[in-house]
């Protein structure tokens, strides 16, 4: 299949999930919360997005979905809730979301060779579940990222849906660390890709940030969901206790599963990437260490 033609069926496949999701929000029963409401209507996408998945044999069609649904979460709950056009921290906070989402998406456009190709993670977990897959693949693959990435909304639901004085200090450092994660990113990535074009059989990414941290996408990712509950913190203090909660959902993630799975297949492939563990810091960006023979 061509990469125009796998980009068409992805299109397609995202705007019926989206139309699924707005007539659940527009006809379907109402909630007593705008929260619930959405998680339906998102829930409801994602089921759109696994048919296509397993229509066509490939999960990779769940990979944009993650960049894609953030921002209207954010549009819908602004437009439902009781805060008003005026407010600087709704503005804020869908500024940074925004320039997140269109910064991934577009980097995961670039990246996408077509739906001859799917993310090798989904397959290693498809085949270790055996007669398990289906369920793997739905819940795995699609349902639970799809809760990670609401529950790490949800501190948007509160600057967006909640008036009332807010802690303007803290926005702005919210604000800094989100787009500050977003041009991380941006670096990241970018360094990569100049990498990969012209990169040797079995040679390891150890150049630029990548030299401080053998993750620094993951961190920089991590530091955007952490600038997301800043901004929840900063419209609802008290409330400080669970807004962290999607930041850390994500931290673990990233630290307990797609780390270790992209770490265990780099030593087997690589045999230097030995030597960048051992002066490289995984996730946290720091200087590199010395080793010495």
């Amino acid at each position: 299949m061509s990469r125009t033609g796998s980009f068409l069926r992805v299109g397609v496949a995202y705007t019926l999930a989206v139309v699924v999701a707005l007539l659940w929000v527009v006809f379907g029963p109402r909630t007593d919360h705008l929260w619930l409401d959405a998680l339906v209507a998102d829930v409801l996408a994602t089921l759109v997005i696994f048919a296509f998945s397993r229509f066509y044999g490939n999960s990779s069609f769940y990979d944009a979905f993650w960049s894609v649904i953030p921002p209207l979460l954010t549009i819908f709950w602004w437009a439902r809730g009781d805060v008003g056009a005026d407010s600087l921290v709704a503005w804020l906070v869908t500024v940074v979301v925004m320039v997140w989402a269109v910064r991934l998406t577009v980097n995961w456009a670039r990246g996408f060779p077509g739906l001859h190709h799917e993310d090798w993670r989904y397959g290693n977990l498809r085949e270790g579940a055996g007669r398990w897959e289906f369920v793997v693949d739905l819940v795995a693959i699609h349902l639970i990222p799809t809760g990670q990435v609401f529950l790490g909304m949800l501190p948007v639901y509160v600057a967006v849906t909640r008036p009332g004085d807010a802690v303007g200090w803290l926005a702005l450092v919210a604000t800094v660390v989100g787009l500050g994660a977003v041009a991380l990113e941006y670096v990241a990535d970018e360094q990569l890709r100049r990498f990969m074009a012209t990169k040797q059989p079995g040679q390891t990414m150890d150049r630029g940030l990548w030299a401080w941290s053998r993750h620094p996408n993951y961190f920089g990712e991590f530091s955007f969901w952490f600038a997301l509950a800043l901004f929840g913190v900063a419209v609802s203090p008290g409330d400080a206790w669970w807004l962290f909660v999607g930041a850390i959902a994500m931290l673990a993630m990233f630290l307990g599963a797609s780390i270790p799975m992209m770490e265990a297949r780099s030593l087997e492939s690589r045999a230097s990437y030995s030597d960048v563990v051992e002066r490289v810091s995984r996730f946290v960006p720091r200087p590199p260490r010395k080793v010495h023979a």
